[in-house]
């Protein structure tokens, strides 16, 4: 018989909807146990499963298609359904369980992993005079009862927002909020130099958040610093990288 310390990674039992297996691994029940016969996953994230489970990638209803079209927003979702356990993960990053009660939490589309499907989504605008990367112009608000999963790239910061205490934060860095913060942003450089990459400061915009509520931090930004930039035109300086350099320029773009 095999003897190594790989062998303890074994499956984590429960009968919750969601259960994490690890920090990067999440296993949807289905089925009786559970009371979940079905639920919304990001395409591509399927890792494993067991049991009676099928798998749905051309649900989306026409409102959805047309926000992606009018907004770049969107949420690449497959229908999971049947009896069985699925595990999901998305590039290793980590995985969090959040139980939504009635509150809304706005949140990137990139960022879901996988919800209930009783919770409703829309796409939501954020209010700004140019499209901004990562949290961005436009968002997806999840709003009513039930669980849902979404990702980090390491360990992220909880802020917890009061009306006596408000927040600012990167706005590449942010993930998710609660939908009843109120949100602003603003340059976190001078007018003169924001338009260059970060303002050669290494920061640019900047997202408030006041009211009362939470906002979730990560430990990454999509933007890889100023002085990381490969191009030195007008393409390479402002329309690089994944949203987050199409997403800041001048321009808009994302």
């Amino acid at each position: 018989m095999y003897q190594s310390s790989l062998l303890t990674n074994t499956e984590v039992g429960g009968t919750d909807k969601f259960v994490l297996q690890n920090t990067k691994m999440l296993k949807a029940n289905l089925g009786q146990q559970s009371g979940m016969t079905e639920f919304f996953a990001r395409k591509g994230a399927m890792i494993a499963y067991q049991g009676g489970v099928n798998f749905d990638g051309h649900h989306e209803h026409w409102g959805a298609h047309i926000s992606r079209y009018m907004t770049g927003e969107g949420l690449n979702l497959m229908k999971v359904s049947g009896s069985g356990s699925v595990f999901l993960a998305n590039q290793a990053q980590d995985i969090h369980i959040l139980d939504l009660t009635g509150d809304g939490l706005t949140v990137d589309g990139e960022n879901v992993l996988a919800f209930e499907k009783q919770l409703r989504w829309d796409v939501v605008r954020i209010e700004s005079q140019v499209n901004i990367a990562s949290a961005g112009s436009y968002n997806i608000e999840l709003t009513g009862h039930g669980k849902v999963a979404v990702t980090t790239t390491g360990e992220p910061l909880v802020m917890r927002v009061t009306p006596s205490n408000y927040y600012f934060a990167d706005a590449d860095a942010v993930i998710a909020w609660s939908s009843s913060l109120q949100v602003s942003m603003q340059a976190a450089v001078t007018s003169s130099s924001v338009w260059r990459p970060r303002g050669n400061t290494g920061e640019s915009w900047q997202m408030q958040f006041s009211g009362e509520g939470m906002v979730v931090v990560q430990p990454a930004e999509l933007m890889p610093p100023y002085n990381a930039l490969a191009g030195t035109d007008m393409a390479g300086r402002f329309g690089m990288g994944q949203g987050g350099m199409a997403g800041n320029n001048f321009f808009g773009g994302r």
